[in-house]
C-alpha cells in the first residue's frame, strides 16, 4: 500500500515536471544565448559586483588591517626620526653652552 502511494506521488511529480518543461521550453529558446539578461549596462553591474567581492576578500585576508598597521609603523618611524633630530639639536646647543661656560671660567 505504501509503495503504491509512493509510486503515485512519484508519477504525479514526474508528470508535473514534464508539464512545466513543456510550457517553459519555448520561452527558454527565445532567451539570448550570449548571456545578456536584458539590462543595458550589464558590464557595469558585473564590475560593481566584482569590486564588492574584492572588498569582501580584502576583509577576509585582513588587507586593510595590514595597510593600516603599516601606515602606523611608518608614521611612528617618521615621528621618531623628527624627535631624534630635535634631540640632537638640543644636545649641540647644550654642548655649546657648556663650552662657553667653561671658556668664561
Amino acid at each position: 500500500m505504501i509503495q503504491l502511494i509512493a509510486a503515485i506521488i512519484f508519477g504525479a511529480s514526474l508528470l508535473g515536471i514534464i508539464v512545466i518543461l513543456y510550457r517553459k521550453i519555448p520561452v527558454l529558446v527565445k532567451l539570448p544565448q550570449n548571456g545578456k539578461i536584458g539590462i543595458r549596462d550589464y558590464h557595469v553591474i558585473l564590475n560593481i559586483e566584482n569590486r564588492i567581492k574584492e572588498v569582501f576578500i580584502s576583509f577576509k585576508k585582513q588587507i586593510f588591517l595590514h595597510k593600516f598597521l603599516s601606515w602606523v609603523k611608518v608614521m611612528t618611524l617618521k615621528t621618531e626620526t623628527k624627535i631624534d633630530t630635535l634631540l640632537q639639536g638640543i644636545r649641540k646647543k647644550a654642548q655649546k653652552i657648556d663650552k662657553e661656560l667653561k671658556d668664561k671660567k
